[in-house]
């Protein structure tokens, strides 16, 4: 069986990709060093499927996991400084506006400067994740929801562009982000799994 070096990659990617998002549904601090590899890895992967949007997105991902990594391991004693939290309205508002905005802008630039794919659905991808990144970092749970719409539009991109492991490891996102955002809430209610510690 012969296998090529995508495939390899995306294997390792997917793996990775996997510990990554279900220990931070876990709220574990030991998730960034994997989001670091898997994000790494995707730069080439899209890079190499002209999915531009992508592959610029996971470079930004990486300073973000690497923030994620240092912000989750604030501690005072042996306590996580950062608590799970919620937008305010006017916030959630705004983000709202700045994906629908950030998209069109850059679905335009790059449907008109690039012979990227899908560029309108990518945009939004990209957008959307470096909002919901950057959310994550500051375990604000209405990430997890941005997290399942970008998981709903990049599942058929994948596979439309023949990354079959990579469409796979999006539906187990979308499982996991929507049990990520119930562990968070049970969280905010007082019953949750404790704080981010590394085991």
């Amino acid at each position: 069986m012969n296998i090529d070096l995508l495939t390899i990659l995306e294997i390792i990617a997917t793996v990775s990709g996997l510990i990554h998002v279900f220990l931070l549904t876990r709220e574990k601090i030991i998730a960034w060093p994997f989001g670091i590899l898997t994000v790494s890895v995707y730069v080439y992967i899209f890079f190499v499927s002209r999915l531009y949007s992508d592959a610029i997105l996971h470079v930004f991902y990486i300073g973000l996991n690497s923030y994620g990594w240092y912000n989750w391991a604030k501690r005072k004693g042996t306590v996580a400084e950062v608590a799970v939290t919620r937008l305010s309205r006017m916030n959630l508002a705004a983000v709202s506006g700045l994906i629908l905005l950030g998209t069109l802008a850059w679905g335009r630039f790059m449907d008109a400067n690039t012979d990227a794919d899908f560029a309108y659905f990518d945009a939004f991808t990209t957008v959307a994740s470096l909002i919901a990144q950057y959310l994550l970092t500051q375990k604000k749970i209405d990430n997890w929801v941005i997290w399942i719409l970008v998981d709903l539009v990049a599942i058929p991109i994948y596979l439309l562009k023949g990354l079959y492991l990579t469409s796979g490891l999006y539906l187990v996102y979308l499982l996991l982000c929507i049990s990520g955002w119930l562990e968070w809430r049970r969280t905010m209610s007082g019953g949750g799994i404790g704080d981010a510690r590394m085991g």
